[in-house]
């Protein structure tokens, strides 16, 4: 079957009997600073509408030097987006905020063997006018590198002592005020599962979370009773596991991450206990799907796609050459109550 032939700017021009340059002045909306007429603009644009003519974006982008597209750059393993649902409604908000905006979203996942290469590939090459990097590590040699090209880039997530610009919650107290429900149903002993390894900046504050609500409330923080998730639910299985074999084991679990608390609940569950009599448990994230798995769990909620937009607008910014108000914009988080706590139970 032939390939159906590819209209040109030249055919729009043979069509309307213009030039190209009074093509490209027309569709770029440049022709008011020219002397074409109302009468040719009309005409140029009925023509490329017959025609069905549709620019050609990388020859747009030579033009112009800019992609008019957005880096999403994660920092985490393959395998892990698939179970990943705070990335699905992150992706969501850019996406919208995108397209409202005339950008498109490339995502690209970065590993620490070719993090250097990738970044430099994607810069180089003009992929991208602007990078979102999302889930920011104290040791992430991509970001020095995009600090020292002055490249326009937005945080999701905080990174202490940067000049970057960055979205976030406050993890800390988001932590904290976790921890602390628990507390204030009754439980003392209390174990942590976080998110990720505290290299991620966002684990390491709500681990801190977990240890100051310990810290203000006098209970006796327990080494045994912390241990490490890595976004998925098989590391929240595993690591409650761990927890579970600790004597005595902890009535309450604070897990850094819904998803990872997944798999803490079916660890759980597995292993005969019941949720929340036996054992109560605290999510983070308010994921959708938290309010519908037995038992609905109890989680901070963050208003991630809010999160995704302004990331979006602020990179938005930054590439046409303007400052954000704010250099480090944080969005309010707050708790949501639901059976796995025991609070409803309580009450």
């Amino acid at each position: 079957m032939e390939t159906p032939k590819r209209i040109t700017s030249q055919d729009v021009a043979k069509r309307a009997g213009v030039s190209r340059t009074t093509v490209s002045l027309v569709l770029n909306n440049k022709h008011q600073s020219s002397q074409i007429s109302d009468k040719t603009v009309q005409k140029v644009l009925r023509s490329a509408h017959e025609l069905g003519y549709v620019p050609n974006a990388a020859a747009q982008a030579l033009v112009r030097k800019k992609s008019g597209v957005i880096g999403l750059i994660l920092t985490r393993a393959h395998q892990q987006i698939n179970s990943d649902l705070y990335l699905n409604q992150v992706v969501n908000g850019l996406l919208n905020v995108c397209h409202n905006n005339n950008f498109r979203v490339l995502l690209d996942v970065i590993e620490d063997d070719d993090e250097i290469s990738t970044i430099q590939r994607i810069i180089q090459g003009r992929q991208v006018d602007g990078i979102i990097f999302f889930g920011p590590r104290t040791n992430d040699k991509t970001l020095s590198l995009l600090s020292k090209a002055n490249f326009p880039t937005v945080l999701m997530g905080a990174l202490p002592d940067s000049n970057f610009y960055s979205v976030d919650v406050d993890n800390l107290a988001a932590a904290q005020m976790a921890t602390e429900h628990l507390i204030k149903l009754g439980h003392q002993r209390i174990g942590c599962i976080t998110n990720a390894t505290p290299s991620y900046t966002a684990a390491a504050d709500r681990l801190q979370g977990y240890k100051l609500a310990l810290s203000k409330h006098k209970l006796l923080a327990d080494d045994r009773l912390v241990r490490f998730g890595d976004f998925d639910p098989q590391s929240g299985y595993r690591a409650m596991r761990g927890l579970l074999s600790v004597n005595p084991r902890p009535t309450g679990v604070f897990v850094a991450s819904d998803v990872v608390a997944f798999g803490a609940i079916s660890a759980i569950t597995e292993a005969g206990l019941r949720i929340p009599e036996d054992i109560a448990v605290v999510g983070f994230d308010d994921v959708p799907l938290s309010a519908y798995i037995t038992p609905h769990l109890t989680s901070v909620h963050l208003p991630i796609y809010d999160l995704a937009e302004e990331a979006g607008l602020m990179s938005i910014q930054l590439i046409n050459g303007e400052s954000p108000e704010k250099q480090n914009l944080r969005l309010n988080t707050y708790l949501v109550v639901r059976d796995s706590c025991g609070a409803n139970r309580n009450n």
